[in-house]
């Protein structure tokens, strides 16, 4: 609290011979501010703590000492989904790599529905790719595979929901990759013949 000393008396003359009292200075007691001073750094300590930044947790590849350095980057066009998003939230997707420049994927159009979307593509091939492993088709570390290949024309939040579908369908194995020329040729092609 400030304390201010008036012990001087009040501010009338009494008589013409009377001196002035001496004038005192205000002394202001700080020892309450210390204290708030302090409380303040153990509150913004505190709200800092639990304003910790959330971040996308991902999953690292396996890594396999024993395979050839070409065998390691292989992927199988049986597990792989490609997805390729363009321009008014369109995602197009088919089935495997298309590594083949000669022979087309067959290019499917959907969007971010609850309903026939990217969603219930993915479930689709998860499902294709266990029943593979059970046959014994595939091998028990072999996963479903997403390439997602965002166009120039396609939104941030467009790569945000496909992230957000990897998340919510528990896709452990996917990878954000440049869109080829190819692709975007395949892309041009789908979007003449459908007249968009």
């Amino acid at each position: 609290m400030a304390e201010m000393d008036t012990s001087s008396g009040g501010g009338h003359k009494k008589g013409p011979g009377v001196k002035k009292g001496k004038k005192l200075s205000t002394r202001i007691d700080l020892t309450p501010m210390v204290d708030l001073g302090f409380l303040l750094i153990t509150f913004f300590m505190f709200t800092t703590t639990l304003a910790k930044p959330k971040t996308m947790e991902i999953n690292m590849p396996y890594k396999d000492e024993n395979l050839k350095e070409e065998e390691k980057n292989k992927l199988k066009a049986s597990v792989a989904l490609t997805v390729l998003l363009s321009k008014n939230h369109r995602v197009y997707y088919y089935e495997g790599i298309g590594d083949d420049p000669n022979m087309a994927p067959d290019l499917k159009i959907t969007g971010f529905k609850s309903k026939d979307g990217i969603r219930d593509a993915i479930i689709a091939k998860k499902k294709m790719v266990e029943g593979m492993k059970r046959s014994g088709a595939l091998g028990p570390k072999d996963e479903a595979t997403v390439l997602i290949k965002p166009d120039t024309t396609s939104t941030y939040s467009d790569l945000v929901n496909m992230l957000d579908e990897m998340n919510i369908n528990d896709i452990k194995v996917y990878a954000i990759i440049d869109i080829s020329d190819i692709e975007q040729g395949f892309i041009r092609e789908t979007e003449a013949a459908s007249g968009q």
